[in-house]
């Protein structure tokens, strides 16, 4: 066997292995919160996950792909001998398998995205060519690191905590839930149509931005309609305990905050006789907050809260197909760039740009998430879903679409943005929200650490790897 078609058969192995790993490792990011929550159970998860990731993959993925072909270290670096660079690829996507499968035994939510980088680093630090690294894009990739989790974060923030005052601290939690769930359906949906309009087929329809954006909204006013019609038909008023009077409220507990607030405004600015009586009425208000605290659950007070988590996982159905889209969108850019990059030196001797028209490139690199996701994926599900913050379907609702807008503003940008950094920051912001003991800062702690490591480790297996291809080959 010719040594070219050997190579061939190496890269279409790694790169397979690459996207399996990456199905059994990050596409748990993606459904990881909806089983936490109880919206779906697992087998649902797969299903759906499945289906969205491989159509996001084979729609939309090629937007990354030129970032990591040619972004960091070109093929011009190699010009004496293009083989080195197929090797150092090959390298890279062995090396970043490797580390994935590792952490996925472990149940580690590591990056992807980290890991391939720092493999493509790796490589080119160890063929010596690191001062022809592009650094200037490296950094650009970085600064997305950071971005992505703090704008998941702030949006997952704002989000839940819109829910919190529109729905879980209203008099009539589930009346207001029917209310405010079809508009949220409508947006994701708006989001989701869009993206799929304007840069999976743009080369199928040609149309403006605005006339797309108006198909978009028919979308998702057809979507809200449907959802808004299937709320009132499954979820009747008993069911949903909306008469069901309650002592106390989550509205009762604001009032009470509230109250405490202005009583103490006045025992600042009084005397006497008179600030005596108002610190009176502040120890009794204080002591009725507290009963308040203790007796309230948001979720487990009456069955109108029951009622609300009910329609909110109809929703967080819709936002974990959103976000699994979102997410083979852009990670499957990591298995298929410098798979693409392989073949156009091994083929052509140059790397040209392979777009979402190379739909052979993204379909296979769809397949391997999607059989990595049903045979391994279930390994680092429990961490996203269970081990951050206690979920449910509002605050996985949130999450998942905070997150799910930020990864797909990244793809349209072209930034190979971390899955799982958008996500933990979303779960971050929807605790923030909650305040701070609702967060498992140990869990955080570790998942932190594991995206320290995953860049030196994944550049050092690279290079190990790469040394031993070269050995082989040259």
């Amino acid at each position: 066997m010719e040594i070219t078609s050997l190579l061939i058969i190496l890269a279409l192995c790694f790169g397979f292995y690459m996207a399996w790993n990456i199905g059994a490792n990050d596409v748990a990011n993606a459904v990881g919160t909806s089983v936490g929550s109880g919206a779906l159970r697992l087998k649902q998860a797969v299903v759906l996950a499945a289906i969205f990731e491989f159509c996001g993959a084979f729609f939309f993925g090629g937007n990354v792909m030129e970032t990591l072909q040619k972004g960091i270290i070109a093929p011009s670096a190699f010009p004496a001998d293009p083989t080195l660079f197929v090797l150092g690829m090959l390298a890279a996507l062995f090396a970043t398998g490797i580390w994935l499968q590792v952490a996925s035994a472990f149940g580690w939510p590591v990056s992807t995205t980290h890991a391939i980088v720092g493999a493509i680093l790796g490589f080119g630090i160890a063929a010596g060519k690191w001062h022809l690294i592009d650094w200037g894009h490296v950094a650009f990739i970085a600064s997305s690191w950071i971005v992505s989790p703090v704008l998941s974060g702030i949006i997952a923030y704002f989000t839940f905590g819109f829910v919190q005052k529109t729905v879980l601290f209203a008099a009539r939690p589930s009346r207001a839930a029917k209310r405010i769930v079809p508009w949220f359906v409508a947006v994701v949906l708006f989001i989701l149509s869009l993206a799929i309009l304007s840069t999976g087929l743009k080369h199928i329809i040609r149309l403006s931005f605005y006339e797309l954006a108006f198909l978009a909204a028919l979308v998702g006013i057809l979507g809200a309609s449907i959802v808004n019609h299937l709320i009132k038909y499954k979820f009747k008023p008993s069911e949903a305990g909306f008469e069901t009077p309650i002592k106390r409220t989550p509205e009762h507990l604001i009032a009470l905050n509230k109250s405490i607030k202005h009583l103490q405004r006045v025992s600042l600015s009084s005397g006497g006789p008179f600030k005596e009586r108002v610190r009176e009425a502040l120890d009794k208000t204080r002591a009725l907050c507290k009963e308040a605290q203790k007796d309230l659950s948001l979720e487990k007070t009456t069955s109108q809260y029951t009622g609300v988590e009910k329609i909110f996982a109809l929703l967080q159905v819709l936002s974990a197909a959103l976000i699994a889209f979102s997410h083979g969108a852009n990670d499957v850019a990591n298995a298929v760039g410098p798979l693409a990059a392989i073949f156009s030196i091994l083929n052509q001797g140059t790397a040209h740009v392979f777009g979402s028209a190379n739909w052979h490139i993204l379909g296979f690199g769809g397949l391997g998430i999607v059989v990595g996701l049903s045979m391994w994926g279930w390994r680092v599900i429990d961490t996203i879903g269970k081990k951050i913050t206690a979920l449910t379907p509002t605050r996985g609702f949130c999450a998942e679409f905070a997150a799910a807008a930020t990864i797909l503003l990244a793809s349209k940008l072209g930034l190979p943005v971390s899955t799982t950094h958008s996500l933990v920051g979303a779960l971050l912001g929807v605790g923030f929200a909650r305040g701070l003991s609702a967060i498992n800062l140990k869990t955080v702690r570790d998942i932190v650490l594991s995206w320290i490591i995953t860049i030196p480790l994944s550049a050092l297996l690279s290079m190990l790897i790469y040394f031993s291809l070269k050995a082989l080959f040259i």
